[in-house]
């Protein structure tokens, strides 16, 4: 069974365990089939209720997933080992433009910015006591940049990031198995992160402007209790909300106005186009930015704000756990902002003229591609699988998209931080060989 690992247990909480530990020891991979919950059950002796139990169990904390007559398998990513893979490892004689990372070229050197918080932090240290509420100048300058994009007032928070931020705003409200309205394709870590978190994902598809309107309203009245959406620089598509569809989006939001409504601008500082939020539609809400694409992923840092529930509930459960955001990390943030370390609009254009020169290049090539903002480009697929083997023969390691998507079309991810103005023809070549044209049309 499954080759030489075998599922044991007599209840459900010791079938789901051993599952579990054949996914960590590396026995079972990710993507790999299951067994049916009756061939399981008479291989094991139990009832094939006891495994329906464990494999339930396994669902809620974003272990295996299951896809209808597919069959249950283990995801991409689960969610409770630290096993999973994002792709294959890829070979040191391939490009990769999978990894989704910035270009290290564009980010700022954090050496004075160190120095100065260290000499900040010997003046006036952190002790124990300290609240979660952010450094004061850090809140201050966060929101400025808020009401500078037109984001509705609320209290200022910082976290660990991006996802970390989701995560406690959607634990603030939501129970296991409320559903929640996701973009699909979306990034791959916040769909992992709402099965974990044992939620409903709700696919709502999306195109170059951002979450189609009639796909959001279809979730909501299938009774979303949440809504995330990316305003910018989305991951993997590159889309944008436009001011057009914020304002169809708001509409929407406006009656159901008991929606939590999570928006991420996690590209805010690497982003040439407006953003155009949806906040203050709904009674709960809150709005992130992270620094980790403009200033490099080891600062592990986001602000958020929200109206004031959502702010005190998060506040309050960091309270009870990390207790708040380093002091050096923050007072290095504040640094960087106030020298004006990344040249927004520059850094923009850089990863505006390398994303436009590829869409280009394939649409002279018959092959359409999308990338309105930030560092991604998405290409439709009609054999994903076998598109990323024929890029990986050709020297190119790309993302696939299962990762990415719930029910939508398949495609590719390519990062193109790294790319130069010569790689542009070759990679575009290589791609047009490896997929079949498809005709244009919105990812959903």
């Amino acid at each position: 069974m499954l080759g030489e690992y075998r599922i044991e247990g007599r209840g459900a909480a010791e079938i789901a365990a051993s599952v579990e530990r054949g996914i960590a020891a590396g026995h079972l991979s990710p993507g790999q089939v299951l067994p049916p919950l009756r061939e399981l059950a008479t291989e094991i002796g139990v009832n094939p209720n006891t495994v329906a139990a464990a494999y339930r169990t396994l669902r809620e904390r974003g272990v295996i997933e299951t896809g209808g007559r597919r069959g249950s398998r283990v995801r991409h990513r689960p969610a409770s080992t630290p096993r999973g893979s994002l792709g294959a490892e890829v070979p040191a004689d391939v490009r990769d433009l999978a990894d989704g990372n910035p270009d290290t070229a564009l980010l700022p050197p954090l050496g004075e910015a160190l120095a100065a918080a260290a000499r900040r932090h010997a003046e006036r240290p952190a002790l124990y006591g300290r609240r979660s509420e952010p450094d004061s100048d850090l809140g201050r300058l966060a929101r400025a940049g808020f009401d500078a994009d037109g984001v509705p007032e609320g209290p200022v928070g910082v976290a660990s990031g991006s996802l970390d931020v989701a995560e406690r705003v959607l634990a603030a409200h939501l129970r296991t198995g409320d559903a929640v309205a996701v973009e699909d394709p979306g990034w791959g870590s916040l769909l992992d992160l709402v099965s974990a978190l044992g939620l409903r994902p709700l696919p709502v598809g999306v195109d170059d402007d951002g979450p189609l309107a009639a796909d959001l309203a279809r979730a909501l009245e299938s009774g979303a209790r949440a809504v995330v959406v990316t305003d910018r620089a989305q991951n993997p598509t590159g889309a944008a909300v436009s001011a057009a569809r914020a304002a169809e989006l708001r509409a929407l939001l406006a009656a159901h106005r008991d929606v939590l409504l999570i928006e991420d601008d996690h590209g805010c500082a690497i982003v040439d186009v407006p953003l155009h939020p949806l906040a203050g539609t709904t009674d709960h809400w809150a709005l992130i930015r992270s620094v980790a694409k403009a200033y490099g992923p080891d600062l592990r840092l986001a602000v958020f704000t929200g109206d004031t529930l959502t702010v005190d509930r998060v506040r309050g459960r960091q309270g009870l756990g990390p207790g708040w955001i380093s002091n050096l990390l923050q007072r290095t943030v504040v640094e960087l902002w106030e020298s004006g370390a990344v040249d927004v609009p520059a850094v923009a254009a850089a990863y505006g003229t390398r994303r436009d020169a590829l869409v280009r290049a394939l649409a002279e090539r018959g092959v359409p591609a999308h990338g309105r903002s930030g560092m991604n480009v998405w290409v439709p697929a009609a054999d994903e699988a076998g598109a990323v083997a024929r890029l990986l023969r050709a020297g190119f390691a790309v993302a696939p998209a299962p990762r990415f998507r719930i029910a939508a079309a398949q495609g590719l991810r390519i990062t193109v931080s790294s790319l130069t103005a010569g790689d542009i023809a070759p990679l575009a070549d290589a791609v047009a060989a490896a997929v079949r044209p498809v005709p244009a049309r919105s990812y959903g």
